[in-house]
């Protein structure tokens, strides 16, 4: 209902499925609106020529529908009561819980100035060896996973939520299936860590449009625990590929041009405005921390298509899902997945010879694929040949599957073993004084 002063439109100039618009005054980028009781939001301003999108479509919107302008953009009222609780695009509870008490705040704000940055040099274990290992992430970093749709990255992003060493954890979930949002919440209240997880969910059955809403609910939250209680902060977004089809939407439906893959012409300031929220703070700013995980699904593993060729461009790396037929689980494939701000924990952060191991196994597992590809065509293989396949079988099983969960240190303990389980120390080309120190006894 239209509060006392608020000014009442009436008329509407053109409606199209997602969109209507209005001459109005005294309007603002980003404000909501009620269109015939349906919430929008302001999408476009030309002179007095308002365009308003429409969170649940246009359908039974008349010309002369009531649109009541609510002279503020959308906010989350942010406090530690989001601590344990499910929310939907717009921050209202899912979870039958009572609503939130807090400060307001609008959500999508500028992303933190450089200056104000440090450089990130903090450990962000995820307790997934295939990550931990050959792929370290740090706090402050921004890195995609890249799937086919078919693969359970669903349950690698609640299983990063379940071990990963942070303070808070913040999902926003987009276009979840009912399954999908059940898992999550099933998963998170019988592991008992629901005290540090907070969740933005949009399902199928929510229109797509709304998925805009959920990366800066969520980041909006995580700004709230990083910058005001200086805590170190994951933020999980899945599916950014569903995040940019609903920009698709809205775009085709403004009869915008679009770019490659149906896209629109922003996609790439769409994903870097979210992306760019991730941040180390330096110490004497509390030392806060928001890192971000997001999965992107691919199109037929189709790298090309504009999504994850923006993402690419954006993020620091990529972290690669790949179903390994020799062992009938899924891995985090060691050749093209790439954390590149590794360096500045592995080995100091982590124990002395992880660099050197995960260089070592990557290498012997390379040299085991040139093996395959040798059976494959018909050529003899070698001794060292067949001992690069068994060791690559053992670890993938052991090191690379997303279901291993172990900490830096047995996953470190683990690859010696398997170097010493199939190799000479002069075949794994390990500095002389690492092997003296870690190369099994027996």
């Amino acid at each position: 209902m239209a509060k006392a002063f608020q000014k009442i439109y009436t008329q509407i100039t053109a409606i199209t499925k997602a969109t209507c618009s209005l001459k109005a005054e005294g309007v603002g980028n980003d404000e909501l609106a009620t269109v015939n009781g349906k919430l929008a939001q302001v999408v476009k301003i030309i002179g007095d020529e308002v365009t308003l999108q429409v969170f649940q479509g246009t359908e039974g919107i008349p010309t002369n529908a009531e649109v009541v302008f609510l002279g503020k953009a959308p906010s989350l009222k942010v406090s530690d009561q989001l601590a344990g609780r499910f929310f939907n695009a717009y921050g209202d509870p899912i979870d039958g819980g009572p609503a939130i008490e807090g400060k307001e705040v609008e959500i999508g704000g500028p992303s933190v100035n450089p200056v104000r940055r440090k450089q990130p040099s903090e450990l962000i274990a995820t307790g997934i060896a295939g990550i931990d290992l050959n792929n370290t992430l740090v706090s402050g970093q921004k890195i995609p996973f890249f799937a086919d749709p078919d693969q359970p990255y669903n349950q690698v992003m609640a299983n990063v939520a379940l071990r990963a060493q942070a303070d808070k954890i913040i999902l926003g979930g987009m276009g979840l299936t009912n399954d999908d949002y059940l898992y999550f919440k099933n998963v998170f209240t019988n592991a008992g860590v629901l005290d540090h997880i907070i969740s933005f969910v949009n399902t199928t059955e929510n229109p797509p449009v709304e998925r805009l809403l959920i990366p800066d609910m969520a980041l909006t939250a995580a700004e709230y625990f990083a910058v005001e209680k200086h805590e170190k902060v994951l933020v999980l977004l899945t599916d950014m590929t569903l995040y940019a089809d609903a920009l698709a939407i809205v775009s085709n439906r403004m009869d915008q041009i679009p770019s490659k893959d149906s896209m629109p012409g922003s996609l790439y300031s769409d994903l870097a405005k979210i992306y760019e929220k991730a941040v180390q703070f330096p110490d004497e700013a509390g030392g806060g921390s928001i890192t971000i995980i997001a999965v992107t699904t691919l199109s037929g593993g189709d790298i090309t298509h504009a999504i994850p060729d923006n993402t690419g461009y954006i993020t620091e790396g990529q972290l690669y899902l790949r179903r390994d037929s020799e062992i009938g689980k899924v891995i985090v494939d060691p050749f093209r997945s790439l954390s590149r701000l590794k360096q500045l924990v592995a080995g100091k952060k982590t124990r002395e010879d992880h660099p050197q191991v995960m260089n070592a196994a990557v290498r012997l597992y390379a040299d085991a694929a040139n093996a395959k590809t040798k059976k494959e065509n018909g050529f003899d293989l070698t001794d060292y040949d067949n001992r690069c396949l068994d060791f690559a079988r053992d670890y993938s099983r052991e090191i690379l599957a997303i279901d291993v969960n172990i900490n830096t240190v047995q996953m470190l303990d683990i690859a010696w073993s398997l170097f010493g389980k199939y190799f000479k120390p002069e075949e794994v080309n390990i500095k002389a004084a690492l092997v003296e120190k870690y190369w099994p006894k027996n």
